[in-house]
């Protein structure tokens, strides 16, 4: 810290102040265009200019009420002495945007760098929630390093429907299961329509944008609570408000996002993630954070911890509750508690000196949501790191949302070489699929894919369905929705389309998976298998121009956290010259 305001900086050393307040043509041309827009002198000059990031859009449901929230983060910004400034920013809509948020995640997150590094703002709230969105943002702020506050979207409210009570995305599969089944109708699908999604927010259960957001409060980057306060709730509209008021001391302070985004830190948001049973997209999007703020983290890193924390969230799709019982059982903050002895609680966050002093006297209100040491809902994390002939660099598994039996298997393979093709063919009987077999999809990765789509959890064909199976094991190089379930193995790596193992795959080749001993392997000799490879050609590149064209340049594998090359290397950005 520096300036002789016990602490704090003198409104002269604000970065804002090189754009307004020195004495040359540029600085009166800012102050004149600043006159412009509407504000008087007082109300900007000498004051921390704060950026509202916000990914509101009218498409995007789980974000759709974040223009309202803005203004409650004005109003913070506005009582603390600030100067608040409302940016519009990409919307990443898992639920509309094609072939995949994925495909953008890293525009947003450039989006964000360059708007942070170009314009007079000294410190900058995030408005986001939905899947891309939270690592977006942080990556491209991790990337500026400015005093940075994170508000999450919020999960909605429970879904409803005939007395039951309804988890978006994972009743959407369970109940679309029933009608391939011949167990449902229409006329009930309809209703399910109405009663899956019924507020602003996104997915209520513990998907993907859940457990980034509880990644994110892990981090230190949000207020205490922040990441479970249902999207509608008048709780959400004070948090906002709160880190409005928050993001100026910390401009003041000169607090920056690398003092909070420690390695101390992302090892916690790692056995957060694992005991929560959150996401397995949580693996690809911390270790590209990571990567922002200079830290390594690797497939190892979550294997090990995963080792030494249990499972103590009871959410769907891996237990029972949804996040508004979370919350209200004691939040993150009651969470955290009981994990106090893995964590590294002398870290500082964005409202306390330390993680410690954070989770002074945080409860847990139900034992039964957020279960007690001796009582876990899994002895181990959620997310299991594979390795094998199959996956030379790694996959995953979510384990605890798989049927057990399903954990140590071998059967024989039913390659299908990419989405279309499986869904054209999954249910011909001539195929003459058993629970037995192993279902591999390919060409599905981050440059296969392209942008590396939500297909791992390949459906099971109708007539197994009618007989009563509900899971298979199922392998590829795509992700799946952290909603979904099932015996998935993920992120394959190297992907296909570049020419790792699943490439080589032949239907009738036997695969054993086996968790417990962290294996995926293909019985298959290396000799035919180098074979194979000399029998492989390169598929065509699928962008001829465009971002498109960038992304497959640039993107790197899952185990690397697909970003993109030239962002995810060290090296100096200049601050831009203001005069």
């Amino acid at each position: 810290m520096t300036g002789d305001t016990g602490g704090r900086i003198a409104p002269e050393e604000l970065r804002s102040h090189q754009w307004y307040g020195t004495d040359g043509l540029r600085s009166f041309s800012h102050r004149a265009r600043t006159r412009q827009l509407g504000y008087l002198p007082e109300e900007h000059l000498g004051k921390p200019v704060i950026a509202i990031l916000n990914t509101w859009s009218d498409i995007n449901p789980c974000h759709v009420h974040l223009r309202d929230r803005a203004q409650a983060v004005k109003r913070g910004v506005w009582q603390a002495g600030g100067f608040p400034l409302e940016f519009p920013v990409s919307t990443l809509s898992e639920t509309f945007q094609k072939p995949t948020p994925m495909l953008y995640r890293n525009m947003l997150a450039m989006e964000t760098e360059e708007l942070l590094r170009s314009y007079p703002v000294d410190g900058a709230v995030l408005l986001g929630g939905c899947d891309k969105s939270t690592p977006a943002l942080l990556m491209g702020a991790a990337s500026v390093d400015l005093p940075t506050v994170f508000v999450p979207a919020g999960p909605m409210l429970p879904g409803h429907w005939r007395n039951e009570v309804l988890g978006s995305g994972t009743d959407m599969w369970k109940y679309w299961d029933d009608k391939r089944a011949g167990l449902i109708g229409d006329c009930e699908m309809a209703e399910l329509e109405n009663g899956l999604a019924r507020s602003p927010g996104h997915c209520m259960t513990m998907g993907t944008a859940s457990t980034l957001t509880a990644a994110a409060e892990a981090l230190g980057v949000t207020v205490p609570g922040a990441s479970s306060i249902p999207a509608v709730d008048s709780g959400h509209d004070r948090m906002a408000a709160q880190s409005g008021l928050r993001i100026v001391e910390l401009v003041w302070q000169q607090m920056t996002l690398s003092q909070i985004l420690t390695a101390d830190a992302y090892e916690d948001a790692v056995a957060t993630v694992l005991a929560l049973g959150g996401s397995t997209n949580a693996v690809i999007h911390l270790i590209a954070m990571a990567g922002r703020s200079g830290v390594k983290l690797t497939l190892d890193d979550f294997d090990r911890v995963a080792r030494t924390v249990p499972v103590l969230a009871n959410l769907r799709p891996g237990g029972r509750y949804l996040m508004e019982d979370f919350h209200f059982a004691g939040g993150l903050p009651g969470f955290l508690a009981r994990l106090t002895d893995v964590l590294h609680l002398d870290r500082p966050t964005v409202t306390h000196s330390t993680m410690r002093e954070q989770l002074d006297g945080a409860l847990v209100h139900d034992d039964d949501v957020i279960r007690e040491r001796d009582n876990p809902l899994a002895e181990e994390g959620g997310v299991a790191v594979l390795r094998g002939n199959l996956c030379p660099d790694g996959a995953v598994i979510k384990h605890i949302a798989a049927e057990p039996h399903l954990l140590r298997h071998t059967g024989p393979a039913v390659v299908f070489d990419d989405y279309k093709e499986m869904q054209r063919t999954i249910n011909d009987p001539a195929l003459a699929l058993t629970p037995e077999h192993v279902l591999v999809l390919r060409n599905a990765g981050p440059k296969g894919g392209p942008g590396m789509p939500e297909y791992g959890m390949l459906p099971i064909p109708d007539y197994l369905l009618k007989q009563g199976v509900r899971d298979m094991v199922r392998i590829s190089d795509a992700r799946m929705s952290g909603t979904s379930y099932g015996a998935c193995v993920l992120h394959v790596a190297p992907e296909s389309f570049v020419g790792g193992p699943l490439a080589l795959v032949r239907t009738g080749d036997l695969i054993t998976l086996d968790v417990e001993a962290r294996l995926l392997h293909l019985d298959v000799s290396d000799e035919e298998m180098e074979s194979r490879r000399a029998g492989w050609t390169e598929p065509p590149a699928r962008y001829g121009r465009g971002y498109g064209a960038l992304y497959q340049d640039q993107i790197t594998q899952a185990d690397t956290g697909c970003d993109f090359a030239f962002l995810a290397r060290q090296g100096d950005v200049p601050d831009p010259y203001a005069g």
